[in-house]
């Protein structure tokens, strides 16, 4: 094995040399590495956001050795750092080597537009996204050795696949936990409904503007950092809401969690994005969606038994709970995915300069909004379904746990057959168009029956578009999220943050439009559902012009 990597480095001199990745071919990952830690040996590095550009080589010093089982030493450039996880070889820190995360994690990190979790047509390379600290490598599918990571490392990725669903989960703990009891915090704080809706407009809000902020943060200290922070605060609003004596004090420190919460959703999102990209990216996200679709499942559910043994108040004291929970995990097991040479320098000019030209390129536009207007049609619901279920048609708030929970298990189930069966096979833009087709139909039907065209209703044919709906929605978001994020290879942060703050920036303002017509109608909120629907049509068919006469992504022109 020592003599084939010997020879392959010999068979061409220094003048004729064609650069390689580290571990291109069908050898072991420790002779690739150790071959690449040889003095004078070229090394490729990973697309940077330094400004380095993609595909730059360097060739390796005699400080930086590279050892047999695949990690990197200390250089003068980039000191090793960081703690390691337990399990594998994955570490905690700017510059610790994540190669057993990537792996566990049992996509491969493919980055490539042919690849799909690390497999490809037979002999077909595909080269592996770097994580802070490894070299990049390259593998073929053919490969038996990587077919099969360590049981250890498998362990790893899981539990760091089961982190980042945790924090997509954020959001649907913070608002739908709380739904069953928007009528008891009606009654307890002597508010009306649409006040009471605007503690759901707030945490919304603060969701959509804080991750502005936290987005462009991450892109220069990091990942970690500011998640640990915002759930630090996120804690401390939790309690403040928790003990609040008035709805205004409520709304505002609803705002906070909100702020604070964002960290969670679009340090998550950067995160597989400096993992996977092309259809690898899709596949995860879906698998967060899996993860993270029980929240929805489930918050309802214990927000309705909380309500059976303690008021409103309980339900702030298990989200305390849940981001004590978090703040540990992440503090433990989550690894730093941005080293310190892809970070962006600057300040708030330079973000905010990233972000118009990620909004310059009109099919990124077009997704953010796409996904935008979609979401705030799932939120049109997410607000107003408490009051149309237990209101107007007189259900429980058990009864509504479980209705939640019945289009939530669709929401997951799709998605599954979006990220197992569709992706990879089916063209996303295809995919996108038909969910968005489904759920303009799906928004058309209910206005018609709440409106009254077919008569009087009953919950059932409300409940079955409604789910209809739900379901569809796993078709939209995740194949908006990664066609955006597909377009861009530097700034994941900043670009996270705008997918983000279209999303609950176009939801918070939904939110209140559901109850303009008082507590006895879903008229209001089949009508916001059907113009956002429509609305995303229109941006993904103008603006993103799926089937003809588009520019290539980033990935694509590389």
């Amino acid at each position: 094995m020592a003599e084939r990597g010997r020879s392959e480095g010999d068979q061409a001199g220094p003048e004729s040399r064609t650069p390689r990745t580290p571990g291109a071919g069908s050898g072991t990952v420790g002779r690739q590495a150790a071959a690449a830690g040889r003095p004078g040996a070229v090394v490729q590095q990973p697309p940077a956001i330094t400004g380095r550009p993609a595909g730059a080589e360097r060739t390796a010093g005699a400080g930086e050795t590279t050892a047999a089982d695949g990690r990197t030493g200390a250089g003068p450039e980039e000191p090793a750092g960081g703690e390691p996880v337990p399990g594998g070889r994955a570490a905690v820190g700017d510059g610790g080597s994540a190669d057993g995360l990537r792996d566990a994690l049992g996509k491969g990190s493919a980055r490539g537009k042919g690849s799909a979790g690390g497999k490809g047509s037979a002999g077909e390379k595909v080269v592996a996204r770097s994580v802070p600290g490894s070299p990049a490598r390259t593998t073929r599918a053919a490969s038996a050795a990587q077919a099969a990571p360590p049981a250890a490392h498998r362990s790893v990725g899981l539990l760091v696949t089961l982190v980042l669903g945790g924090l997509t989960a954020v959001p649907p703990l913070s608002m739908d936990m709380y739904l069953p009891a928007l009528p008891e915090v009606t009654d307890s704080l002597h508010a009306g409904a649409s006040t009471v809706q605007l503690t759901l407009t707030a945490c919304l809000a603060g969701m959509a503007f804080g991750q502005l902020v936290v987005g462009p943060m991450s892109d220069r200290w990091g990942r970690r950092r500011p998640l640990l922070a915002g759930l630090a605060v996120y804690i401390a609003a939790t309690v403040v809401c928790a003990l609040a004596p008035t709805v205004e004090l409520l709304v505002a420190f609803r705002l906070v969690q909100g702020l604070a919460g964002a960290a969670g959703i679009v340090i998550a999102r950067a995160v597989v994005r400096d993992l996977y990209d092309g259809v690898a990216m899709a596949r995860f996200f879906s698998t967060l969606m899996l993860i993270s679709g029980v929240a929805p499942i489930v918050a309802p559910l214990i927000g309705g038994q909380v309500l059976r043994f303690t008021d409103w108040r309980g339900v702030f004291h298990i989200l305390t709970g849940v981001g004590v929970v978090l703040t540990a995990v992440v503090w433990r097991f989550l690894p730093e995915t941005l080293p310190p040479r892809e970070r962006q320098g600057g300040g708030t000019a330079d973000a905010l300069r990233t972000m118009r030209g990620l909004l310059a390129d009109r099919a990124f536009t077009g997704y953010m909004l796409a996904g935008g207007f979609a979401f705030a049609a799932l939120f049109a619901y997410v607000s107003a379904s408490p009051f149309v279920v237990q209101e107007i048609y007189g259900a429980s708030p058990q009864t509504y746990s479980l209705l939640f929970g019945v289009n939530s298990v669709g929401l997951v189930a799709v998605g599954q057959i979006n990220g197992k069966f569709l992706v990879g096979r089916v063209d996303m833009d295809k995919v996108l168009a038909a969910g968005l087709a489904v759920i303009t139909v799906a928004s058309a039907a209910l206005l018609l029956m709440t409106a009254g065209v077919f008569g009087e209703v009953g919950l059932a044919p409300v409940a079955a578009g409604l789910f209809v709906l739900m379901s569809a929605m796993s078709l939209c978001m995740p194949n908006t999220n990664a066609l955006a994020l597909m377009r861009t290879k530097h700034a994941a942060g900043s670009a996270s943050a705008l997918l983000g703050t279209s999303s609950f920036l176009v939801g918070a303002v939904a939110s209140p439009l559901v109850g303009v017509a008082g507590e006895h109608t879903a008229v209001p909120m089949a009508v916001v559902q059907l113009v956002c629907s429509l609305a995303a049509v229109a941006c993904f068919a103008g603006l993103c012009r799926p089937f003809g006469g588009r520019t290539a992504t980033e990935g694509e022109e590389s």
